[in-house]
C-alpha cells in the first residue's frame, strides 16, 4: 500500500525537547537541606553523598538555596519558597564556596544536581520589589497580593505580562548553570507561570548545556517544549486510597493506567512518589499500621512507568511531616527502607524495561482472575523484561495469571531465586504482598 506524502496525514511527535542522556534511567532525591542534619548545611550534605550514591540516587534535587525574605516571614526561619534574591545563597546553609564545593562533589560522585526555582512569586522584600514594583500583580486596592485564593501571606505574585520580567528571570536561570554548573531545575507551581515563558527559557538553557527540567504540575502540555518530567499527584492519591482500603484496584488500572498509556506522551516522564515536602499522609500510627501498604506502594512507584522520587528521611523510615518554617532535623535511624530502595534502583539501572520515558517499556496488563485486588503487568525493552504481581489489598488471595506470552526463566528480585513462569501461573498472596520477576538480555 502506498504511503501518503501529504503532510496533513503524517504523525507528528508531540514532545520537541530532548531528555539528557544521563537521565534515561535516573532516580531523584529531594533534599531538604535545613532538616537533613543538625547542622543543616551544604557541608553536611556533602558528607552523605557516598551513602546516597550507594542507594542508587542519580539526581540530587536541592530545595531552594536562595536567601529567604524577612518581611512577613512565616515562623522563625521562614519558607524556602519566599525568595529574597534570585542570585544569592542562603547564609543559613553556608557560603558561596560551600555551595560550589557541594556541586563539584555531586558531580565527582557521578550524580547530577537540580535546584528548586520559584518563578511565580517572591518575598515582600525581594531585591526587585523597589526597583520594579510594576512586575507584580496588584489587588483591587492596588496593593501587592499573594498567590490568588491561597493563604501564602509571606509572598507576593509576579506578573508575566511584562517582557522585562521574563528576561530578568531567564537570565537568573542561566546564571546558576553558567556560574555553578548545575544540571537543571525543579520548578515550583510551574503551571501558574505562562507556558511560553518556560518554553523559551528551556531553549535558552539548552543552548548552554543539556538540562533536566522537572515541573511541579501535571499538565501534559508542559512536556512539549519545556519540561522533561511532571508530578504524578494522581498516582499518589490513588495509592493512598488503596492503602486506606477506600477503593478497588480498578481505580488504578481502569481509571488511571488505561488513560496514562493511551494519552500521555511516551517521551514525557511522570515523577512517582509516596512522599515529598508538602505531601505526606503516612504519619504516626498510620505509618505503623500501613507499613506493608507503604512498602508495596514504594515498589509500585519504581515498577510504574516514570521516575521514582525519594524525599529526605524516607529511607530512614520517617513517619512524620517535617516542620517547614522551623528547625526540625530528621531522626536518622536504621530502616529496611534504604535496602528496599537500593534493591529496586539497582534493577531500574540495569533493566531497560524500567527506564524513563521512551527509553523504557510500556506497561502491558497481564490478565488475572482477581483484578479488583491484584494488579499484574509486564514491561519489556530490547530483550530486558520485568513481571510485576502485586496484591494491592488488605485481604489474602489466591490468583491465577495468564502468563502465556511471558513464559521462561526469571530471577525473583527479592529472593534471588530462579523461577519458571508457565503459561498459567497461580500465586497465593498475603495482603500487600508482591512478586517481582526479571531477566536481562
Amino acid at each position: 500500500m502506498e504511503q501518503h506524502t501529504d503532510s496533513r496525514y503524517q504523525p507528528e511527535q508531540y514532545v520537541e525537547i530532548i531528555l539528557p542522556e544521563w537521565a534515561k534511567n535516573a532516580t531523584v532525591y529531594e533534599l531538604n537541606i535545613r532538616q537533613f542534619s543538625e547542622e543543616g548545611s551544604f557541608r553536611a550534605v556533602e558528607r552523605e553523598l557516598p551513602r546516597l550514591k550507594k542507594m542508587g540516587i542519580d539526581i540530587i534535587w536541592l530545595m531552594p538555596v536562595h536567601p529567604i525574605g524577612k518581611l512577613h516571614r512565616k515562623g522563625y526561619l521562614g519558607s524556602y519558597y519566599s525568595v529574597k534574591d534570585y542570585f544569592g545563597i542562603n547564609p543559613e546553609f553556608g557560603t558561596e564556596e560551600d555551595f560550589r564545593n557541594l556541586i563539584q562533589a555531586i558531580h565527582e560522585a557521578g550524580m547530577y544536581v537540580i535546584i528548586d526555582w520559584v518563578a511565580n512569586h517572591t518575598s515582600w522584600d525581594n531585591t526587585i520589589v523597589e526597583d520594579h514594583p510594576e512586575w507584580y500583580r496588584k489587588s483591587r486596592k492596588d496593593t501587592f497580593q499573594s498567590t490568588r485564593w491561597r493563604d501564602y501571606d509571606d509572598i507576593i505574585e509576579l506578573d508575566y505580562s511584562h517582557s522585562e520580567l521574563r528576561k530578568y528571570m531567564t537570565e537568573a536561570l542561566k546564571f546558576w548553570i553558567r556560574e555553578y554548573d548545575i544540571d537543571g531545575y525543579r520548578c515550583d507551581i510551574a503551571s501558574f507561570v505562562p507556558i511560553d515563558f518556560w518554553e523559551n527559557a528551556r531553549e535558552e538553557l539548552d543552548a548552554i548545556k543539556p538540562v533536566f527540567m522537572l515541573a511541579e504540575a501535571e499538565d501534559r502540555e508542559l512536556h512539549r517544549k519545556a519540561f522533561d518530567a511532571t508530578y504524578n499527584w494522581t498516582l499518589w492519591n490513588i495509592l493512598h486510597q488503596l492503602a486506606l482500603n477506600e477503593r478497588s484496584v480498578k481505580i488504578l488500572t481502569e481509571a488511571y493506567i488505561a488513560e496514562h498509556v493511551s494519552i500521555f506522551p511516551k517521551e514525557g516522564i511522570r515523577l512517582n512518589f509516596i512522599d515529598n515536602h508538602d505531601k505526606n499522609s503516612w504519619e504516626g500510627d498510620q505509618y505503623t499500621n500501613f507499613r506493608d501498604a507503604l512498602n508495596i506502594a514504594t515498589v509500585f512507584t519504581v515498577m510504574m512507568d516514570g521516575m521514582p522520587l525519594v524525599y529526605s528521611g524516607q529511607e530512614a523510615g520517617l513517619d512524620r511531616s517535617l516542620e517547614f518554617f522551623e528547625k526540625d532535623p530528621i531522626d536518622w535511624k536504621y530502616s529496611e527502607n534504604e535496602a528496599l530502595y537500593t534493591t529496586l534502583f539497582s534493577l531500574k539501572h540495569k533493566n531497560k524495561a524500567l527506564w524513563n520515558g521512551k527509553y523504557g517499556g510500556e506497561m502491558v496488563r497481564i490478565v488475572n482472575d482477581r483484578m479488583d485486588q491484584v494488579i499484574s503487568f509486564v514491561r519489556e525493552k530490547e530483550g530486558d523484561k520485568v513481571l510485576a504481581f502485586m496484591n494491592l489489598s488488605n485481604k489474602p488471595v489466591t490468583v491465577q495469571f495468564d502468563t502465556s506470552f511471558d513464559t521462561g526463566i526469571y530471577t525473583n528480585l527479592f529472593t534471588g531465586d530462579q523461577q519458571k513462569v508457565p503459561e498459567t501461573m497461580i500465586l497465593t498472596m498475603d495482603p500487600w504482598k508482591y512478586v517481582i520477576l526479571h531477566h536481562e538480555q
